[in-house]
């Protein structure tokens, strides 16, 4: 299966809601490396790579579940690609 990288930002209530942590569990468990961060806009960006399938797992988390607090409005993926190589060793949290 090819492996993929694609950027998200989410839009809503996504910050103070233990998001980016639960972000960096459920990317875990899902077996995706990456990063997660708040931005100075209220919203939560990031970078997702892995099997097509489990980026596509974490896509669906990112756009209708996040953290048990968090209100999802939308989610924006953009730079979906396909790539030779993981470009992270894990999944992290950047401040």
């Amino acid at each position: 299966m090819p492996l993929i990288s694609v950027d998200y930002e989410v839009f809503g209530r996504v910050q103070g809601v233990s998001f980016r942590m639960c972000t960096e569990e459920e990317a875990k468990k899902a077996g995706v490396v990456g990063w997660v961060k708040n931005t100075r806009r209220g919203t939560v960006k990031g970078q997702v790579q892995g099997p097509e399938d489990k980026v596509n797992s974490m896509k669906n988390w990112l756009s209708r579940v996040g953290s048990p607090s968090s209100q999802i409005d939308r989610t924006d993926f953009s730079n979906e690609k396909t790539i030779s190589e993981l470009e992270y060793s894990n999944f992290s949290i950047k401040y």
